[in-house]
C-alpha cells in the first residue's frame, strides 16, 4: 500500500512542509495518501537553488552522471512491485500495465545511462576558400541551463522518466511539477534520486496547482520549457514562455489503417487495435480512435473487433484478470459519455460497449460517425473507439490527415509500395506498419506535428534539446 503522507524534494531534499493534496485511489474514490503541496515561495527557492547548481552540474562528469542514472535503474527495479502497486492506485492504470510502465521507466533510465557518456561533438572543415585556410572548427554540446518540467497524469512515471533521465545524462538542473492527480510515482523517483551525489540543487520535485504554479512557465531564469498534456493548456504556456525553449508533447486523434491484403491476419489485427484502442482505459495520447478499414474485409473485421471488444474485462485495477479500469476522473468520464450521446444523436450507433458508470466507462465500438462531431474531431482519451470503411488508400491517407491533431499513425499492410506511400503523405510524427499506433520503444524520437506538438522526445533527441552547440574556431598559424 501507499505511504500515509509523501514530502516533496526542494534541492535534493525531502521536505514535510504539509499534507495540503489528497491523492485518492482512482477505483474506490477513497483518499489513498496526502502528499506535500509547494506553494510560490517554494517553488522560487527551488529555481534558485537550480541557478546555483549550474557549475556544478556542468562539472559533474559523465561517468558520475551514468552512475546516478545506473543507480535508479537498480533501485526501480528492487522497489518495482511498489512502483507498480502505487501506479494502479494513483491512476487507476489496471495492475499489468502498470508493471509494464516500470519496466518502461527502467528502460527509459537505462537509455540514459548509455547515452550520458556518448554526448560527443563534432569537427567541421573550415577550409572551403583560400580565406578560411590554417582554420579549424570544433563542436560541443554544453547543457542549456536550469529546465522546467510538467508532466501528465497518464504515465506519471514514463513520461515522467523521459524529461528527468535525460536532464541527469545532459547534465541540467531542473524542477518538475507532477501532476497532482497522480504526483506519487514521481516523489517515489525523487526518494531515489535523493540517495545519489547529485550536487545540491540538480533537482526539485514539487507539487503544486496549476493556477499556483506560473513559475514554472514564466521565470526567465529557466532556460527550456518540457510540457506534456492537453493541446488547450500546452499552447497557452508556450505563449507566456518569453524566451526560454519550449518542447510541447499534447494530444492526438490516432488513426490506424487495416489494408485489403490482411484477410489471413485478421486475429492478429483485432487483438492489436483492441489493445491499441483500449488498454489503460484508453488514456493515452497515441491510443487508437480512429479504425479505416477496406471494405474488403470490413464486415469480418468488424465482427472479430465487436467479440474482442465485449470479451475484455473492465474492473478493480488491482486484479490481474482487468483490462479496463476507470478513468482518472468522474468528470472525464461523463465529460466523453457527452460526446458519445452527441455522436450517437448525429446518426451513430454504438455496436459494442456504451455503458458508464461513474469512471468507469466500458470499452465501447462505434460506426457511422459523423466526421463533424467532438468525439470525430478531438481527442477522446478514453476507451472509445470508431470504425469506417474505405475503398482507395489514398483516400484513407486523406481521412486520417483531416485532423487537427499528427501524432502517430498505425497501418497494416502487406504493401511495400503502401507502406511507403503512408510514409511519404501522412502528416504525423510517426507511422508504424503492421502495428498500432501505440507502440512506442523509448529511445525512439516520439513526438508530433500541428496541435500534437513540437519537438521530439526519446533520450537522444530530448538530450539534443536540453543542450547547445557550442562552437571553438581555431587558427592554425598566426
Amino acid at each position: 500500500m501507499l505511504n500515509k503522507t509523501y514530502p516533496y524534494y526542494l534541492a535534493n531534499v525531502a521536505v514535510a512542509a504539509n499534507t495540503d493534496l489528497e491523492v485518492t485511489d482512482k477505483f474506490s474514490g477513497e483518499v489513498a495518501t496526502r502528499v506535500a503541496m509547494a506553494d510560490a515561495a517554494a517553488i522560487d527557492k527551488a529555481i534558485g537553488y537550480a541557478v546555483e547548481a549550474m557549475p556544478a552540474m556542468r562539472a559533474f562528469p559523465p561517468f558520475k552522471r551514468q552512475a546516478v542514472l545506473e543507480h535508479c535503474v537498480k533501485r526501480f527495479r528492487e522497489r518495482y512491485d511498489e512502483l507498480a502497486l502505487a501506479l494502479c492506485i494513483e491512476a487507476g492504470k489496471p495492475i499489468n500495465d502498470s508493471k509494464g510502465e516500470v519496466t518502461r521507466l527502467i528502460d527509459t533510465f537505462k537509455v540514459a545511462a548509455e547515452e550520458s557518456v556518448r554526448i560527443d561533438g563534432e569537427i567541421i572543415n573550415l577550409e572551403i576558400s583560400p580565406r578560411a585556410k590554417g582554420y579549424h572548427g570544433y563542436v560541443k554540446r554544453v547543457p542549456i541551463g536550469p529546465c522546467s518540467f510538467i508532466s501528465p497524469f497518464n504515465f506519471p512515471l514514463n513520461l515522467t522518466a523521459h524529461k528527468v533521465a535525460p536532464a541527469i545524462a545532459a547534465g541540467v538542473p531542473f524542477v518538475l511539477k507532477p501532476a497532482s492527480r497522480t504526483p506519487v510515482g514521481a516523489l517515489i523517483m525523487g526518494e531515489i534520486l535523493a540517495e545519489t551525489d547529485l550536487p545540491k540543487g540538480a533537482f526539485s520535485i514539487l507539487p503544486a496547482h496549476r493556477d499556483g504554479a506560473d513559475l514554472f512557465t514564466t521565470d526567465e531564469r529557466f532556460k527550456l520549457l518540457s510540457f506534456t498534456g492537453s493541446p488547450a493548456v500546452g499552447w497557452e504556456l508556450k505563449k507566456k514562455a518569453g524566451k526560454k525553449k519550449v518542447i510541447l508533447e499534447l494530444g492526438g486523434n490516432a488513426a490506424a489503417i487495416v489494408d485489403g491484403d490482411q484477410g489471413g491476419k485478421l486475429d492478429y489485427v483485432v487483438d492489436r487495435l483492441a489493445f491499441g484502442a483500449f488498454y489503460q482505459s484508453g488514456q493515452s495520447c497515441i491510443g487508437v480512435q480512429r479504425i479505416l478499414v477496406h471494405a474488403k474485409i470490413y464486415d469480418a473485421l468488424r465482427e472479430k473487433l465487436i467479440a474482442k471488444t465485449k470479451s475484455l474485462i473492465m474492473g478493480d485495477p488491482k486484479d490481474e484478470k482487468t483490462f479496463v479500469g476507470p478513468m482518472i476522473s468522474e468528470s472525464e468520464s461523463n465529460r466523453l459519455a457527452g460526446w458519445m450521446e452527441s455522436a450517437v444523436q448525429a446518426g451513430a450507433k454504438i455496436v459494442a460497449g456504451g455503458k458508464v458508470e461513474g469512471a468507469m466507462f466500458e470499452a465501447t465500438l462505434l460506426e457511422g460517425v459523423k466526421r463533424d462531431t467532438d468525439l470525430y474531431r478531438k481527442e477522446a482519451f478514453g476507451p472509445v473507439v470508431i470504425l469506417e470503411r474505405f475503398d482507395d488508400f489514398d483516400a484513407a491517407l486523406a481521412t486520417v490527415n483531416d485532423s487537427d491533431f499528427g501524432l502517430q499513425a498505425g497501418v497494416f499492410t502487406d504493401s511495400l509500395a503502401h507502406a511507403h506511400r503512408a510514409w511519404d503523405l501522412l502528416d504525423v510524427g510517426g507511422v508504424v506498419i503492421n502495428d498500432v499506433p501505440s507502440f512506442r520503444v523509448d529511445n525512439m524520437p516520439y513526438g508530433g506535428v500541428k496541435d500534437s506538438g513540437l519537438g521530439r522526445e526519446g533520450v537522444r533527441y530530448a538530450i539534443e534539446d536540453m543542450t547547445e552547440m557550442r562552437l571553438m574556431v581555431m587558427r592554425e598559424t598566426w
